[in-house]
């Protein structure tokens, strides 16, 4: 017989505490749900399809339409650019355009050949490569006077070299242009065609970056195309191209959270990372950008990424930023030194 204070939110009594569990659990993810126990009544927030989560005041940004801003923004228009400050929707983009005048370029247009459940760049067919965006690129670091420059892109499975020859041309045309400028990229995985990946390496950016995204329970719910193993063995091969090379190149990757994933499978993730000897590592907070992308599982307190960031620096990384508005790109002029 069930016990009568232990009720579902439809009234439904639970038969007893073992199904209780699993249908709390099948329900967790879709709508809020009451369990009304003896001691206590608890109440998880999680939105189901279609609501919008309330931010807690930590995740709360100040809109700045500065001069700063306005001047980023008319450069970009006017050398016909994407940045992923834009199309990801980053609450980093006031701070970063207004104060600093930094942005991160988003290369190979703004159609994306995946569909990962977290992101907000368009997915579809793509359009053909502009020959003058590298250059374009290379003219806007040079206007902005930028120390260090970020160039990531979209996923372009639909090209022979998956974009690898762009991204060349890209990282060249910075050097001719800004010599003194460090560069950073934040590349897809090229479909694990490694010699299209090397030539990445070669064109030797001064940080290599390949984003984790999420812990592999949820890496296949997640990521479209996405493979784990092949993530890691992205950063594992950059790692094993700077040392047979000597180059000073580091390597960095992220995650972010708040899709489902749990504290112990976050640290063996680190781990894994250290085994391929990643130097930078990155830690944000998940906002769905619509309600037809994954639900916010859950939101992660200051504190929590203090924590994560402690665990970051023991297992040996160089520099770990974690923070609720954490974007791979956040503050990445202060990863490059040695």
């Amino acid at each position: 017989m069930h016990s009568p204070c232990t009720k579902a939110v439809d009234n439904r009594p639970f038969p007893n505490e073992k199904t209780q569990v699993k249908w709390y659990g099948q329900i967790a993810q879709r709508r809020l749900v009451e369990v009304m126990t003896a001691d206590s009544l608890i109440k998880l927030g999680i939105p189901k399809k279609g609501q919008k989560a309330r931010r807690p005041d930590w995740m709360r940004v100040k809109v700045r339409e500065t001069e700063g801003y306005k001047e980023v923004s008319r450069l970009v228009k006017d050398l016909k650019l994407n940045t992923v400050c834009e199309e990801a929707r980053c609450p980093n983009i006031w701070e970063c355009w207004g104060e600093h005048r930094t942005a991160t370029f988003m290369i190979m247009g703004d159609i994306c050949t995946r569909a990962c459940r977290y992101c907000d760049v368009n997915s579809g067919k793509p359009n053909a490569l502009d020959p003058n965006e590298p250059n374009n690129v290379a003219e806007a670091v040079r206007v902005m006077g930028l120390r260090h420059a970020v160039i990531t892109s979209v996923d372009r499975d639909d090209l022979p070299d998956f974009g690898a020859g762009h991204w060349v041309a890209t990282i060249e045309a910075i050097r001719r242009e800004s010599p003194e400028c460090t560069i950073e990229v934040l590349t897809p995985d090229f479909g694990g065609n490694w010699e299209q990946l090397e030539r990445v390496f070669k064109a030797n950016p001064d940080i290599f970056g390949h984003n984790t995204e999420t812990v592999p329970r949820l890496h296949s719910r997640m990521r479209s195309k996405g493979d784990y193993q092949r993530t890691m063995e992205v950063l594992r091969r950059a790692h094993e191209y700077r040392q047979q090379n000597e180059t000073s190149m580091r390597t960095k990757t992220g995650l972010i959270l708040g899709l489902g994933e749990e504290t112990k499978e976050v640290h063996r993730v680190m781990d894994d990372l250290r085994n391929v000897e990643c130097d930078v590592f990155t830690l944000g907070q998940y906002l769905n950008p619509t309600h037809k992308h994954a639900a916010i599982a859950k939101f992660y307190t200051p504190d929590e990424f203090l924590e994560f960031k402690e665990e970051g620096l023991v297992r040996g990384f160089k520099h770990v930023e974690a923070g609720s508005l954490v974007r791979s790109s956040y503050h990445a002029h202060e990863q490059v030194a040695p």
